[in-house]
């Protein structure tokens, strides 16, 4: 019993550092995306402004 206990802490050890590690390296690349994000949505908002259809269901 103790050697099934030990094994599931040494797993959810290591799928905790494995996360940590993916989520540290993509970090930067989703504060880029959300950084583009808001620049292209600043951009759309100050241009175009004789456009009526400024809604969701214009676009599909």
């Amino acid at each position: 019993m103790f050697w099934k206990i030990l094994g599931a802490i040494v797993l959810v050890w290591l799928a905790v550092v494995i996360l940590g590690a993916v989520l540290k390296a993509l970090f930067p690349l989703l504060a880029l995306a959300v950084v583009g994000a808001g620049l292209y949505f600043l951009y759309r908002s100050m241009t175009d402004e004789n456009r009526t259809d400024k809604t969701v269901d214009s676009m599909f």
